[in-house]
């Protein structure tokens, strides 16, 4: 999928194995290749520690210890049961409270998986706004990829997907202790203050989550609506155990093949949303929300020739890949997908937000409530002086094809060659010259319709 922050890059000099030490996570198994110099701060974070919120632990297979190539000892944990947990009522440690909604009991778990500049956020709000029966997680997956980028110097893919399977895995059954290890600096007693955009979860800025306002506390992603204490990760688990349906959002998830084991874990009904937009519009507007990061983009709108086996064309290439892949399985099907998966265009969207938005209901077998259609209609009609690069209030059907006038055909090219497989797939129109791609009676968009 298209980049969602840093780039993917894995460590592939293999000159240097007495530097690395493979650790392994208990709640799945991936390989993190780290730095001997790395390893400790890592592992720490990786390690199940036993506290009020954290699941039991039961291995199932034995223990066994190698001598890696520096010598270091490998602890290896094969298979790990993570056994349902219970929050207490806040008093005592471990003391049993109601489980979570079950699947068999109608609860939906439902995962948004888009890319940064998609319209993601806005649709995310499709679920946001539901109301009080929904348990909405935004970009929860930021601090595991904060995490990885900084201990491993770069988010390799083979070693974040797992890590975001695991933790959106214990995300969905409102078990935020696998979370909490990536979270920096870490939670103290599960409280925290930096947990990345509460303040887009209308969930965790309610009560009984809005605890009384500390005035010395700092907070950078504070409540908007009312003033709450630090964010009590125990508090959320337990508000989320008592919702109907639980959605989260994310931008950070490459492949939908890693996500597998959510769709057959018999504790969960997962649906599965896969949003995606016209690569050339998503390239227009990064340059503008990431200026800094696409540096190289503007420079080439005057170069005579553009590199095309330049690094970010190959990263850009990667990321239509990525999105095309995910969305072929999707649209295939197979048995474990059936009836799980959605395939929606933000351009449809902008276009039909309403009749769109009760497609997605209808998918998810959720009721389609009045507070919602209400935020629809507010947000889609927006005056200019509520819109914004990161603003989910805009004229929505003005934003469909506005990219258009923005970026430069020359870039627009380079997106069609390296993006050419994605956008037929998706049933966007290639710009044949600079006269097509400016004329406002052309649309680039084919009507399609995804099953």
């Amino acid at each position: 999928m298209y980049n969602a922050g840093a780039a993917l890059n894995g460590h592939d000099d293999h000159n240097h194995n007495n530097e690395y030490l493979i650790l392994f996570n208990v709640f799945g198994i991936f390989p993190v290749m780290l730095r001997s110099d790395e390893q400790t701060r890592v592992s720490d974070k990786l390690s199940p520690k036993l506290t009020p919120l954290t699941p039991l632990l039961r291995p199932t297979a034995s223990v066994s210890s190698t001598q890696g190539h520096n010598g270091s000892v490998l602890s290896i944990i094969s298979q790990t049961e993570i056994l349902p947990y219970r929050v207490n009522n806040f008093a005592q440690s471990v003391q049993e409270s109601p489980s979570p909604v079950s699947a068999a009991g109608g609860r939906k778990h439902i995962l948004l998986l888009a890319t940064t500049r998609t319209g993601s956020s806005f649709v995310g709000e499709f679920f946001n706004q539901q109301g009080s029966n929904m348990f909405y997680l935004f970009e929860p997956l930021w601090h595991v990829e904060r995490m990885l980028t900084v201990e491993s110097g770069g988010t390799n893919a083979t070693v974040a997907g797992p890590a975001y399977r695991d933790v959106l895995r214990q995300l969905f059954l409102c078990d935020f202790s696998l979370l909490e290890s990536f979270i920096e600096p870490p939670p103290q007693e599960h409280v925290t203050s930096f947990l990345f955009r509460r303040e887009s979860s209308q969930s965790l800025c309610e009560d009984p989550i809005c605890t009384p306002f500390v005035k010395k506390e700092f907070e950078r992603y504070h409540c908007r609506s009312r003033r709450c204490g630090p964010l009590n990760l125990t508090l959320a688990s337990h508000s989320c155990m008592q919702k109907q349906h639980l959605a989260i959002k994310s931008v950070r998830v490459r492949q939908l093949e890693t996500l597998r084991p959510l769709a057959e874990d018999p504790r969960l009904d997962m649906k599965f949303i896969q949003l995606v937009r016209d690569p050339r519009a998503v390239l227009a507007s990064r340059m503008v929300a990431f200026s800094s990061k696409y540096k190289n983009w503007k420079r080439w709108v005057t170069d005579r020739d553009v590199p095309v086996d330049d690094n970010e064309v190959r990263k850009l290439k990667g990321n239509c890949d990525n999105i095309r892949l995910s969305a072929e399985i999707g649209l295939k099907q197979p048995a474990w997908l059936r009836g799980r998966y959605m395939l929606v265009r933000y351009e449809d969207i902008a276009r039909f937000p309403m009749s769109k938005a009760a497609d997605m209901y209808n998918f998810t077998g959720l009721p389609f409530s009045s507070k919602l259609e209400e935020w629809i209609l507010k947000s889609t009609q927006a005056s200019k002086e509520m819109t914004g690069v990161y603003s989910t209030q805009k004229n929505s059907s003005e934003q469909v094809e506005k990219w258009r006038f923005s970026i430069p055909f020359k870039l627009v090219q380079l997106v069609e060659k390296v993006c050419g497989p994605a956008m037929t797939l998706f049933g966007y129109r290639f710009a044949e010259n600079k006269e097509m791609l400016t004329d406002k009676s052309v649309s680039l968009i084919e009507e399609k319709t995804f099953l």
